[in-house]
């Protein structure tokens, strides 16, 4: 009879082959996905060359540009050619040109590519989002990415896991983003290094597929070789329609083995931010002495979906955007933004005196769209808060959800959204 298995470990076991899997082992898993972007494909395009001269599934890998897109200089343009023009050679079914594609970790979920019970791979540390479905899923790097074009397969040690306790209800103005910061402010940017997060517990039936999403996209911030959540109702609600290939769902056994349990009541949580410069400096902004900003982003794969827009405008509509301040609205994708003109977010943001952008990771990575001068203070719902991370080594960011960002963008220093709406 196979040990009692974490959710992580079951989907292992299925796509090893084996009846089993433990922590440490070693294992070769046939893959149901492989995701690069417009910075990490060029060199894994180089690398699959000398191996190979045709993928393994044309329908499982998927190639979007979206860093340094709409490009943002020639050498931008030159890595986005380089991505497209292997995406026509090897037919991949799931390119997705400027215009239309989205934030990779916002477009993916959104197209019903990344399913409850499979193993996803990006070349993109953030690649852990789809956890939200079901998924194992992991970043790696551009090697391993061209390994896995050309065969399906690549090889994981079994992570040990962590268990996630969710209990309560989240209050207003409160979202997925406080929460995991909460999480990482309690155990550390390497409180679960190459361990897996597994969220568990009855307060996961109060959160959206949005705040899933956001607290999964984050699980590599404390280290996390992946974070995943059980499929319920409101997975499947959010699957239909979306994802058309069968699936399968898996629940970690009662009595799976965690190295330890965090538990996280939801009803205690208040906004908070993560002060630079690490996502492990949690504080609620109500015990932030006044700090003047200059700058605010407000989407990314972490918090650039219709329910992060829609919180934001609630707090914005009515008010203007701080004369010292430059508010910048990034949809995660396409149909967030038509979505986004068609409830007036976009009216209401620009009216307020921001800017709203196409769909770009841009400034998360300080790749372009709002790069910070030295002395420059950003409040970001973007996912990392390094020195230098959006511009100057002697700029500063802090990380927060789109309720104090919003808040923050009116009254131009870090606020709560309870001090404007």
């Amino acid at each position: 009879m196979a040990r009692p298995m974490t959710m992580t470990e079951k989907i292992f076991a299925a796509h090893a082959g084996l009846p089993e899997v433990q922590p440490g082992q070693l294992i070769e898993a046939k893959l149901d996905l492989v995701l690069g972007n417009d910075i990490t494909t060029p060199p894994a395009i180089k690398e699959f060359e000398q191996i190979s001269d045709k993928v393994f599934d044309k329908d499982k890998i998927a190639l979007v540009p979206d860093h340094f897109t709409p490009n943002k200089d020639i050498k931008s343009a030159e890595m986005a050619k380089t991505m497209r023009e292997f995406a026509r050679k090897h037919n991949i079914t799931h390119y997705f040109e400027v215009g239309r594609m989205g934030i990779e970790h916002v477009l993916l979920p959104e197209q019903g590519l990344v399913a409850p019970g499979e193993i996803i791979i990006g070349a993109d540390s953030h690649t852990c989002t789809y956890g939200a479905v079901g998924a194992f899923a992991t970043g790696v790097g551009s090697t391993d990415m061209a390994c896995a074009m050309a065969t399906g397969e690549t090889w994981f040690k079994v992570p040990a896991s962590i268990k996630v306790e969710l209990t309560g209800k989240l209050a207003k103005w409160v979202s997925g983003k406080d929460v995991v910061l909460k999480l990482i402010g309690m155990i550390g940017v390497d409180g679960a290094r190459y361990q897996s997060l597994e969220f568990a517990g009855e307060g996961i039936a109060s959160l959206t597929m949005t705040d899933r999403l956001t607290i999964a996209n984050m699980a590599i911030e404390a280290g996390a070789k992946n974070g995943i959540f059980p499929v319920d109702a409101i997975t499947r609600q959010y699957l239909d329609g979306r994802v058309k290939k069968p699936y399968t769902p898996v629940a970690a056994d009662p009595d799976a083995e965690y190295v330890r349990t965090v538990t996280i009541n939801l009803s205690e949580l208040t906004p908070v931010v993560a002060l630079p410069h690490l996502p492990e400096n949690v504080r609620p902004v109500s015990d932030i002495a006044p700090t003047p900003i200059h700058q605010v982003v407000i989407g990314s794969c972490t918090n650039g979906r219709i329910e992060d827009l829609a919180q934001a405008a609630a707090i914005i509509d009515g008010h203007q955007v701080h004369e010292d301040v430059r508010a910048i609205i990034i949809p995660g994708s396409q149909a967030v933004y038509l979505e986004a003109v068609k409830l007036g977010y976009v009216e209401i943001f620009v009216k307020a005196g921001a800017v709203v952008s196409t769909p770009t990771c841009g400034p998360c990575l300080g790749g372009h769209m709002g790069i910070l001068a030295k002395g420059e203070r950003a409040v970001a719902t973007t996912n990392r808060n390094f020195r230098g991370r959006m511009g100057h080594v002697d700029s500063e960011v802090y990380l927060a959800g789109p309720a104090v960002a919003a808040a923050s963008a009116v009254l131009g220093r870090i606020a709560g959204p309870e001090e404007v709406a």
